[in-house]
């Protein structure tokens, strides 16, 4: 059983992710063959808190790290039956909860501290099959900042030697949003090569493709079939950005398991 990591930029939507993995674990108790479980302190929080965030979009503060001692660390272990007479599948994500500017610092030969070193490591240590990594944005400038910060990702995972055998499950979160949700089909094509060429051509270029896959996720979902709006409400009055389920009865959030499920198994 491996572990996986989550990483990503700034307001790619990685706690409000893993709260909706938390918050649907209560929900998947009824689903025949899936579990998710909370394996330690900090998983256990974010699970009794899931409800708010998902709900009630509860805020959070910038995260300020003074130590890595101080960082949330999450680990849950997912375990699915695909078949009744079959033993399960289970495989573990773990995720430290460091702010999305160390993800972003890797490209900055200036940003070398405590804290940046254990990111790496943290990434690339070898009981670690794989990293999700969330991107959200696409405006101009973006695919340019992007791309520096995964060309450096990649030099760094080659020092390491995980060239050969760390996958790399790319996503485009938050694709409920209008612009983005039909190229949810073929993501690789639709969202990242339409929208961040440069980055696209540097992953497919340096990593071997049977270690790369394009995912797009969407935490909260669209409302309907017939009602592609999303399922999601912004609320800017509070402290950052935060954003809830606009029907929480018609919650079905999109492709959240996939992408775990592909790093751990291949």
């Amino acid at each position: 059983m491996g572990n996986i990591c989550v990483i990503g930029p700034r307001a790619s939507g990685k706690t409000t992710y893993l709260a909706a993995l938390a918050y649907k674990r209560e929900h998947y108790k009824s689903s025949k063959g899936l579990t998710i479980t909370p394996l330690n302190e900090d998983s256990q929080k974010i699970a009794d808190r899931a409800e708010n965030i998902i709900c009630q979009g509860e805020a959070f503060e910038p995260t300020e790290v003074t130590s890595v001692d101080t960082l949330p660390d999450y680990s849950f272990k997912i375990s699915i039956r695909k078949f009744p007479r079959l033993n399960p599948e289970k495989f573990q994500l773990v995720f430290k909860d460091y702010p999305g500017e160390v993800f972003e610092n890797i490209a900055d030969p200036h940003a070398n501290d405590a804290i940046q070193e254990e990111f790496i490591e943290e990434c690339f240590r070898k009981d670690v099959e794989g990293c999700l990594i969330l991107f959200s944005d696409w405006v101009k400038g973006t695919d340019n900042h992007y791309n520096r910060i995964i060309s450096r990702f990649l030099e760094l995972m080659d020092a390491r030697d995980r060239t050969h055998d760390l996958r790399l499950a790319v996503a485009m979160s938050k694709c409920e949003r209008g612009e983005l949700w039909p190229g949810r089909l073929d993501p690789e094509t639709d969202l990242f090569q339409r929208h961040l060429s440069k980055t696209t051509t540097t992953l497919r270029r340096k990593v071997a493709p049977k270690n790369i896959r394009f995912y797009a996720i969407s935490t909260f979902g669209v409302l309907k079939r017939n009602d592609p709006r999303p399922n999601r409400i912004d609320d800017r009055g509070k402290s950052g950005q935060a954003s809830t389920l606009r029907k929480v009865s018609d919650w079905k959030p999109y492709n959240l398991l996939e992408p775990l499920y592909w790093l751990s198994k291949g």
